[in-house]
């Protein structure tokens, strides 16, 4: 995400978050399909009412798609290392699949970041000129202005206390966030933090994850930021464990 889920940091509220994220000149509204929460900004001249039943019908449709293949293929759904969709399945598992396979981690470790970028896609065909989509902190957008989310780390002392600024000139790109100690996603690691920012949110979703399990003492922040930015696809970085942090990229943080 960016951020982690913000509703397991003292202090702060699940929605708290999101109203920082829309800048000027764009409108919010949220929708929620079982455990896809999204949050979504679009341009201030297009009406939500508008969109928000296509929208909810489009996702309910992959959702439901995903799940029955998921039915069908439990080692898919299981996989913490790369496993490859099957011929036939739908093409956001296939998406996943490949997101995951660059990291080197398993494929629902994409699936957040898959459901804002296939909501974000969708609403950029001539629905809206510019979009930001964030589901449970992992991001997708495509705006003119530079986008600023918070950084939320659990007990660090740079929770809560900083933002990175990044853009999405011609096209869109992805921010997401990892976490041993802020929400429910599983972590072989210790990160507060693993803030990725790459040319999707697919892929920002599973390097995320990647990342934040390279990450237990202090002395890993280094390779791990490596390996991050040794992908093909990856533009940012930004690791916080407890009172360490490291970045490298194309992000620039600023303190809130």
């Amino acid at each position: 995400m960016v951020t982690n889920l913000p509703k397991q940091t003292p202090g702060t509220s699940k929605r708290d978050y999101r109203r920082e994220l829309c800048p000027a000149g764009m409108r919010s509204f949220t929708l929620a399909v079982k455990e896809t929460d999204l949050w979504v900004a679009v341009d201030a001249e297009v009406e939500p009412s508008a969109l928000v039943p296509e929208l909810e019908n489009y996702i309910w449709r992959q959702r439901l798609l995903l799940e029955k293949y998921l039915e069908e293929d439990l080692p898919f759904r299981r996989a913490l290392t790369p496993y490859p969709a099957r011929p036939g399945a739908p093409e956001l598992a296939v998406r996943m699949a490949r997101a995951a396979n660059r990291a080197g981690v398993g494929p629902m470790a994409a699936v957040a970041g898959a459901f804002a970028q296939l909501a974000g896609e969708w609403l950029l065909q001539g629905k809206t000129s510019q979009v930001i989509v964030e589901n449970g902190g992992d991001i997708f957008f495509c705006c003119r202005q530079r986008l600023r989310v918070g950084v939320y780390a659990g007990a660090s002392p740079f929770s809560n206390r900083l933002s990175i600024e990044v853009e999405a000139p011609g096209k869109g790109r992805g921010i997401c966030t990892s976490s041993a100690t802020v929400g429910p996603s599983y972590s072989q690691g210790k990160a507060d933090a693993a803030v990725i920012f790459a040319e999707d949110a697919l892929l920002a979703d599973a390097v995320a994850t990647a990342t934040a399990n390279l990450v237990c003492t202090p002395a890993d922040l280094e390779k791990a930021l490596d390996f991050a930015l040794g992908l093909e696809g990856v533009e940012g970085a930004l690791l916080v464990l407890g009172d360490k942090l490291a970045a490298c990229g194309k992000l620039q943080l600023r303190q809130r």
